[in-house]
């Protein structure tokens, strides 16, 4: 065969295969970094492209996918004086696929080493039982921290979550100690409290016991009061009535006579009730109201004859 038919032949299937290689389907989802002749020149979205054969090449291509690194395991000193250990889990995008890649040399490994030296100020701010009550707090601040650091580099932190932070033993049993304390504390408060409750629920029961028997005989003593009260406005009206009708008597003639025998008869009745055998009665009679009486009675003898 002929040299120059050979030359030919392998320069045409040079030229096929660059060709080929210069067409380009992007995925979903990926971004690709095209340089021309060693500068950049555009960023290739998903679909066909076509690249000019020998001048422009793919530099790099980046997932535009939330992605998920973990970030190793890190000694931290937290406000106290305690060393503890912590990992997590760095989740993240890129946004500018040209700043990812031109930005750092690697974001990956960048924004890891970013998100430990953040973990080691925040937790160096906080006590150590702080670090189990805000890990939302402390998440929220290497979050925001680390974004604002990876802005120039076209990534997007978009959450840190601590898996695990680690005590040493000693300060775990005296942690565990201080729970077990807080414990027994708040059950001894619990008991005493209830206690009081029910001193107090007790003494409110005989309180409001005591105030209804109080107001049950206030109540019987005022019924009593009203009771007698009535008992002696009727007396007096009786009385009165009797008066009255006994004044009417002594105004009419021997009315006055007639008061006198009726008066002598019952005192001579009375008499005749207390004058028994087995009873003995001193009287306090003068001699001038017997011969009183005794003229009322004689003149009284003396009208009726």
């Amino acid at each position: 065969m002929n040299p120059f038919t050979i030359i030919f032949v392998g320069f045409l299937i040079v030229l096929i295969i660059s060709v080929v290689r210069s067409i380009r389907v992007v995925p979903a989802q990926t971004a690709q970094i095209v340089e021309r002749l060693g500068k950049y020149t555009k960023t290739l979205s998903n679909g066909l492209h076509i690249l000019v054969p020998f001048i422009d090449k793919v530099r790099y291509s980046q997932n535009l996918k939330e992605q998920a690194i973990d970030v190793p395991v890190q000694t931290c000193f937290t406000h106290d004086n305690v060393r503890i250990e912590v990992d997590g889990v760095l989740y993240f995008k890129v946004t500018d696929p040209k700043k990812a890649s031109y930005g750092i040399t690697d974001f990956r490994l960048g924004t890891i080493q970013l998100a430990q030296t953040t973990m080691r100020s925040v937790i160096g701010r906080l006590e150590l039982d702080k670090t189990f009550e805000e890990r939302d707090n402390i998440n929220g601040a290497i979050v925001k921290e680390v974004d604002e650091a990876s802005d120039d580099w076209g990534v997007k932190v978009t959450r840190y979550e601590i898996k695990n932070i680690e005590i040493p033993p000693t300060i775990l049993g005296a942690m565990e100690s201080q729970m077990r304390a807080e414990r027994e504390k708040r059950a001894v408060i619990a008991r005493s409290l209830g206690e009081k409750e029910s001193k107090i629920n007790y003494s409110q029961g005989m309180k409001a016991e005591s105030v209804n028997r109080s107001e049950g005989e206030k109540q019987k003593w005022i019924n009593e009061a009203e009771g007698r009260a009535s008992e002696i406005r009727a007396l007096a009206r009786a009385t009165a009535s009797s008066i009255k009708t006994l004044a009417g008597a002594l105004s009419v003639p021997g009315g006055q006579d007639a008061v006198n025998l009726q008066l002598t008869e019952q005192y001579i009745q009375t008499l005749s009730t207390l004058g028994r055998k087995e009873t003995k009665v001193v009287l306090p009679m003068d001699l001038t109201d017997m011969e009183q009486t005794l003229e009322t009675l004689q003149r009284m003898l003396k009208v009726k004859n």
